[in-house]
């Protein structure tokens, strides 16, 4: 009989997630692959993972990662800087919005499962993201097909923030108070804001329409107003 290779080392992930219930899911979930997955820690904040691993762990293949903890509006912050120092990172979540999902891609994500596609989905993209080989769930490619189909909004950081402030103030002159820029340039990015949600056939010409639109896309979250 000939000699089988030794099987190589077991892929390795630590979970972002602030329900301890999801942690145990995953940690049953990867006891049970074939061949098994390594929980290395289970975080249920960021900053509680950033503070543990300052530095790139490079035992880790993939942080699987929430980006709405606690009902928040998508953290796409901590995405962005786990993704500046080369963290792999799968975004495991329950939110299914084309601009949530294909933004996170745009961050650097390796993939994005929903949450509802379930084990088989996160696991097969554990188990990619281990042989760095992709992996596109149902939701992704969805949001993928209806990017190249229908384009996505677009909104700078900029815009994106004049929104959120606008949302949570009475009056562009006091969402130019906080941001420190002048009521005028307040309208110009809302203006800016609607004609590109016009441009791909979602129009908001009334405040509470781009709210809609805002939560939807996951700009913010009705927690945030």
């Amino acid at each position: 009989m000939g000699s089988q290779d030794p099987p190589g080392p077991a892929a390795t992930i630590v979970v972002i997630d602030g329900h301890d219930v999801v942690h145990a899911g995953i940690a049953a979930w990867c006891a049970a692959a074939d061949p098994p997955i390594l929980l290395a820690g289970a975080f249920h904040d960021p900053t509680e993972f950033l503070s543990a691993y300052p530095e790139f762990p490079n035992e880790v293949d993939a942080v699987v990662l929430d980006v709405q903890i606690d009902g928040r509006r998508p953290d796409f912050d901590t995405l962005r800087t786990l993704c500046a120092r080369n963290q792999p990172v799968i975004v495991f979540s329950d939110l299914t919005a084309d601009e949530v999902v294909l933004t996170c891609l745009d961050l650097g994500a390796v993939t994005y499962v929903v949450k509802s596609e379930g084990r088989h989905h996160l696991i097969d993209a554990i188990h990619a993201c281990h042989t760095s080989a992709p992996h596109v769930g149902p939701q992704m490619a969805r949001a993928m097909r209806n990017d190249s189909m229908l384009g996505r909004i677009r909104l700078s950081e900029r815009e994106k923030e004049v929104l959120i402030a606008w949302f949570q103030t009475e009056s562009k002159e006091a969402v130019g108070e906080r941001l420190y820029i002048a009521p005028t340039t307040v309208r110009t990015h809302l203006q800016r804001a609607r004609a590109k949600y016009a441009s791909i056939g979602r129009p908001a010409p009334t405040k509470s329409a781009l709210l809609a639109r805002a939560i939807e896309d996951g700009i913010l979250s009705l927690q945030d107003l």
